[in-house]
């Protein structure tokens, strides 16, 4: 008898503002702007787009689309939900592959 296969949400695992930092610093790791963009989008639905949208100024809409698997999110609307979302961008010098 095989067990039943559930979908896995990781927005349900994104309830600290920590956790929240980690999940986004590992896509942003990845270098790959639309895995960024569908990550901003789990962390998005995690802290709730209403919420978020009232917090940012930015209509849900705009949310949704930016943060879309097709979505290209501005600098301006990054920082904007980083912001919200309590989580800052930093820099730090690149590691050159071995």
């Amino acid at each position: 008898m095989s067990d039943p296969i559930y979908d896995y949400d990781p927005a349900a695992a994104l309830e600290s503002e920590e956790a929240i930092a980690v999940f986004l610093a590992d896509a942003l790791e990845t270098g790959d702007a639309a895995y960024i963009a569908k990550a901003m989008g789990v962390v998005a639905r995690a802290k709730g787009m209403s919420e978020l949208s009232r917090e940012t100024g930015l209509s849900r809409e705009q949310l949704y689309r930016s943060f879309s698997e097709q979505g290209n999110p501005t600098l301006k609307t990054m920082l904007a939900v980083m912001r919200a979302l309590g989580v800052d961008m930093t820099a730090r010098p690149h590691e050159p592959v071995a």
